[in-house]
């Protein structure tokens, strides 16, 4: 997800705006004596866009959806390994036609009965071209996406023509080519399901979001807080264990790191850079450092034509290997990143379809071999690499600089790379959305589910929907879509790695390091994990 996550991706500019109340001041929420009543207090960061599960693929967001909405499948949060949520069953025999059943009881938070309809109508929703959702392309496998959501002109169709509702709890889904992963996709937020009242009241809905999982959301003020309190009548066996989860807006992680050691918040969940060398000593063994499916690298603008020349790709090499990801990850990032090898994360595991070291000497540092390259490219586009990154976080400078400080000490020249600050995370996105980038770009990826697939066809395919930069290669394309269509999971793994070569050898984007998930909590909460996303669960938290 795009950014981590999600990573992620995307241009709409606003923001929910739900029924508010006045802030609290300072002060954790927690107040609990260990039986589920107390409210957890949580740093977060105001989403991009209005919370509807198709429209939402950045981290902020998703940490909320994560808990107002359960699907049809969940990810474990240990293994990462999809599991049956609101699934009874999905039964195929040709890995492109399913038959999905749901489990009987379950219900949204006003009260209404989760059906397979309440699936297939929020699925069309997502998939229309004329509700311009962000994460739309997740259902372009259906058949008849073409239809609903054409690369041009007008939808000729209003619903997807390989959905249909055949009972009260069951559903089939039609594919336009096999997938024999698919199953394992429908975990991520955008397959949620939506009540009748999402339709009925859409602008009332999105003012106060109703779901069906374990909390719903009291009130939110922009630039403030969340306020999410646990719903008792919670359909899961994952109810929440505290009374609420209290999100609170910080600019800076470094302020919310200072409000956790004063008492005055629960839980940070990106420790910041400058304060990881000091994160365990602090917290007395209150310091998460998980590994964590998220992959930090440089995307290019390729709708610039400066950077899509043909010398551009030798460029590109060559300042990858002007960054010296060692050291970075060693001094800035007290060894909580690692430096990739790949364009994948080390969770897949090899059988997953992980490879350590397929980016080869492309990836490691070579200061001479560098400066050679940026020459035989043509030299740095406009003659200057401007990195942009969103300034709000308080967490990216550092590294930043650091890179392009490794940058110009390659090329033997002191402005050869310079940070490009953008104020907030909106801004930012909103920018690379509108292809705006003067050059490369932070583009953290967070995964939506742990597939390889996951972290190749949404940032590389042509036009998909994290596909920031806009790079587009008929063999990667080729590749995936052969992957996709293998049923044999071995062979499809094969087959996306070839995908992923063809990546590497156009340095389509420049791999810096893997994340681990990093967060820091009070002695006032208990049981406070990371799933492998690198998100707090917080239906587990406890407060003391």
């Amino acid at each position: 997800m795009r950014g981590a996550t999600h990573a992620r991706w995307a241009a709409c500019a606003v923001v929910v705006a739900l029924a508010a109340t006045a802030c609290g001041g300072g002060g954790s929420d927690s107040g609990g004596s260990g039986d589920g009543s107390g409210t957890v207090s949580s740093s977060w960061g105001d989403p991009q866009n209005p919370l509807e599960p198709a429209n939402t693929n950045e981290v902020q967001g998703g940490k909320v959806l994560d808990m107002i909405f359960r699907g049809l499948k969940r990810y474990n949060a240990k293994t990462g390994a999809a599991e049956d949520m609101l699934a009874d069953k999905i039964e195929t025999s040709d890995s492109q036609n399913f038959t999905i059943t749901i489990k009987d009881g379950w219900k949204f938070s006003n009260g209404e009965p989760v059906t397979a309809k309440s699936f297939v109508d929020a699925w069309n929703y997502g998939a229309s071209l004329k509700n311009n959702q962000k994460n739309a392309y997740f259902f372009g496998y259906i058949d008849g996406y073409d239809k609903v959501h054409p690369e041009s002109g007008s939808q000729s169709a209003d619903t997807l023509s390989g959905l249909k509702v055949t009972g009260t709890n069951t559903f089939t889904v039609k594919l336009n080519q096999k997938f024999s992963t698919f199953p394992d996709t429908l975990g991520y937020a955008a397959f949620s399901p939506l009540p009748k009242a999402f339709f009925d009241d859409h602008a009332a809905w999105v003012k106060k979001p109703v779901g069906n999982g374990p909390y719903t959301i009291s009130s939110y003020t922009k630039g403030s807080q969340m306020s999410l309190v646990k719903w008792d009548d919670y359909s899961g066996d994952d109810k929440a264990k505290n009374g609420g989860v209290t999100l609170k807006v910080y600019t800076d992680n470094n302020t919310a790191y200072n409000d956790l050691l004063a008492g005055n918040l629960d839980l940070v969940d990106d420790v910041p850079a400058a304060q990881l060398k000091n994160a365990k000593n602090d917290l007395d063994g209150r310091y998460i450092n998980t590994p964590a499916g998220i992959i930090q690298t440089l995307a290019f603008p390729f709708y610039d034509k400066k950077w899509n020349t043909s010398g551009a790709k030798k460029v590109r090499q060559g300042l990858s290997m002007a960054i010296n990801r060692q050291q970075i990850t060693d001094t800035i990032f007290q060894k909580t990143r690692t430096p990739a090898s790949d364009w994948t994360s080390p969770v897949l595991g090899e059988k997953g379809g992980f490879q350590k070291g397929l980016c080869g000497d492309s990836c490691d540092y070579n200061p001479t071999e560098a400066k050679k390259l940026v020459q035989e490219g043509g030299g740095l586009p406009g003659g200057q690499v401007k990195i942009s990154y969103n300034a709000d976080t308080g967490s990216h400078k550092e590294w930043i600089d650091a890179v392009c400080n490794s940058i110009n000490n390659a090329l033997g020249n002191n402005k050869a790379c310079v940070g490009n600050p953008i104020g907030t995370f909106a801004d930012f996105r909103n920018q690379i959305g509108q292809h705006k980038m003067p050059g490369p770009f932070r583009a953290g990826w967070q995964m939506d589910y742990p597939l390889i697939q996951n972290f190749l066809q949404p940032l590389y395919y042509t036009n998909a929907s994290s596909n920031d930069g806009q790079w587009t290669n008929k063999d990667f394309d080729k590749l995936v879509n052969q992957a996709n269509a293998e049923t044999d999971t071995g062979k499809a793994i094969k087959l996306f790695q070839q995908a992923e070569g063809v990546v590497r050898d156009n340095m389509a984007a420049i791999p810096l390091w893997y994340q681990n998930g990093s967060a820091g909590y009070s002695d006032k909460v208990s049981n406070v994990a990371l799933n492998q996303f690198s998100v707090p669960v917080y239906n587990e938290i406890t407060v003391n």
